[in-house]
């Protein structure tokens, strides 16, 4: 043992205690002691454009490996950059852990470079945040760091960690190392609420089940499967959720979309509820105003947000679903699931007439069926903008954990997620297709991450959905005001294509639906960053600018 420093303390606990592989950063003045850490312990950094950027593949890194991600960003600005994505991580519930600079303590209240208080902005958007004030604590505030964004109900957190304590070393045999330990506890529901759950499902005559990121954050595939076929209830999975089952099981829904969902809910007598949360996207239970729940959720105030439940059981969705499965009777309700099926297959006629039909101009829903019909189930799909978002979620299936993820119809709708979480994605998959569907308006607001694709031999393939405007605001505004008073929604026919193909990846336009299955077929072949531009149908609506505008028209 010897002297060392902070910054590399720092990489020295991520590698060698949590497992860290990869960081997601961009470089800083105030983190250079710790990146030259990373480089010391072999800990792969992807620097990107921009730190919003760089906490939004940490957050898709953690969906896809179901693990911490982990991102770095200077002080002041770099902080500032960042909060948009660590938002977006805290209301999907996922653990973000992000490490950041700040200005020296010793220069606290003198006007120094990127003094701010960071941690009374950061607080109400964290699970749990901190400044370490002393270089030989600094893995013990690490493992808090870590422990806090996984247990119980996960979450991002913030550790702030100044230049004077990681431009100094310590000697190593003063400085504790934490061991990592998993801590496996759970709340366990009462016995008799057990009883009345299985109760209510035993004599369910139309059910549904509806499992959300709760599902899959909790691991539960294989106790779920059982649950489920046993059970005999259709399924829906949603949010993170997606793939924890095969969107093609027998019993799922998924190939409705969020149309399945809408048209089955409000038919159902019971309705189980599994780690998803009743908010705007499930329009606060209005879907289903009869139905007798079961709730289960790690965290008890959400077992009445929104709508009471006959039944709330209270712990991790694997661990609840353990406990109820001998209580549940071996179930047949196939003659409900097709009738259902029917149900929603009728409102879904013409999107599946869409999806087979060649148009000029092309029409969304052929668009993606045309992806599929290029890369099929066995890779990663991710849909980022409004309409774009509804498109990627009825047609895109995957027989992959989170092979669909519609990141915009989270709780923050955050636009810009696409191309980062794809990059993620791809990190994490390499030996899979990634594919982001993108809106031409959402693809501004991270496209410069091309260059760090490029720059990281990151091959995704993009395909904007490009109808030349905000589509979902244009065709609301639209509704609402009248299409002579649209405003700040038009963006005109801009080549995305020729911008991915000087900063070095593969572009090409498309105009003509025989020219879509040939361009992406092109861009495999160039093995690298793609972006195929695809000129769409700009008076297409989907039905989530209708449910968008009718939510707005209630005032």
């Amino acid at each position: 043992m010897g002297e060392i420093y902070g910054g590399h303390l720092v990489a020295k606990y991520l590698k060698e205690n949590e497992k860290v592989s990869t960081v997601f950063t961009i470089s800083g003045g105030h983190i250079e002691n710790i990146l030259d850490g990373f480089t010391e312990y072999n800990i792969r950094t992807i620097d990107v454009r921009h730190e919003q950027a760089a906490a939004m593949m940490a957050h898709a890194w953690s969906i896809y490996k179901n693990e911490p991600g982990v991102c770095l960003v200077t002080a002041g600005p770099g902080f500032t950059n960042a909060l948009t994505g660590i938002a977006n991580a805290y209301l999907d519930n996922m653990p973000l852990v992000v490490l950041c600079g700040r200005h020296p303590m010793r220069d606290d209240l003198t006007g120094a470079l990127q003094e701010m208080n960071q941690i009374d902005v950061v607080k109400p958007i964290t699970k749990w945040c901190a400044t370490c004030y002393e270089t030989k604590r600094i893995p013990e505030y690490l493992a808090i760091a870590f422990r806090q964004a996984t247990m119980g109900r996960p979450g991002p957190v913030f550790l702030e960690l100044p230049p004077d304590i990681l431009f100094v070393s310590v000697d190593e045999k003063d400085v504790k190392m934490p061991v990592r330990k998993t801590h496996k506890s759970s709340t366990h529901p009462d016995e008799s609420e057990l009883k009345e759950a299985a109760r209510i499902i035993n004599n369910a005559q139309r059910p549904l089940f509806i499992g959300g990121s709760g599902v899959r954050l909790s691991g539960c595939e294989d106790v779920l499967k059982t649950f489920m076929e046993k059970a005999g209830f259709p399924f829906a999975l949603l949010n993170n959720g997606r793939g924890a089952l095969p969107d093609r099981h027998p019993l799922s829904i998924n190939d409705g979309g969020f149309t399945g969902v809408m048209t089955v809910a409000p038919q159902a007598d019971v309705i189980i509820a599994a780690g998803v949360r009743f908010n705007w996207v499930m329009q606060a239970t209005k879907l289903f105003p009869e139905a007798k729940v079961v709730r289960i959720d790690i965290e008890e105030h959400e077992i009445d947000r929104n709508r009471s439940s006959e039944v709330g059981l209270v712990g991790d969705c694997g661990d609840v679903l353990d406990q109820l499965l001998p209580l549940v009777e071996k179930r047949d309700h196939s003659e409900w699931i097709t009738k259902l099926k029917n149900a929603y297959a009728a409102f879904l006629t013409t999107e599946l007439e869409q999806r087979k039909t060649p148009s000029d101009p092309i029409h969304p829903n052929r668009l993606v069926a045309q992806i599929m019909e290029v890369f099929g189930e066995d890779a990663y799909y991710v849909a980022d903008g409004g309409d774009t978002s509804y498109y990627g979620l009825a047609g895109f299936t995957s027989s992959q954990p989170a092979g669909v993820l519609i990141p915009t119809g989270a709780l923050l709708g955050c636009l810009g997620t696409g191309i980062p979480f794809a990059i993620a994605g791809k990190l994490a998959h390499p030996d899979k297709p990634v594919i982001v569907l993108n809106g031409d308006g959402s693809f501004g607001f991270n496209s410069m991450e091309f260059d760090t694709a490029v720059r990281h031999d990151i091959p995704i393939i993009c395909v904007v959905n490009n109808d030349c405007a905000w589509g979902m605001i244009k065709h609301s505004q639209g509704m609402s005001i009248g299409k002579d008073r649209c405003t700040c929604a038009e963006l005109g026919m801009r080549h995305y294509e020729k911008m991915v193909e000087g900063l070095g990846g593969y572009g090409e336009l498309v105009t003509e639906d025989a020219d879509i299955i040939p361009a992406i077929k092109r861009a495999i072949e160039s093995g690298k960053p793609a972006c195929i531009n695809v000129v769409t149908d700009p008076t297409v609506t989907s039905p989530a600018t209708v449910m968008f505008y009718q939510n707005l028209s209630d005032f």
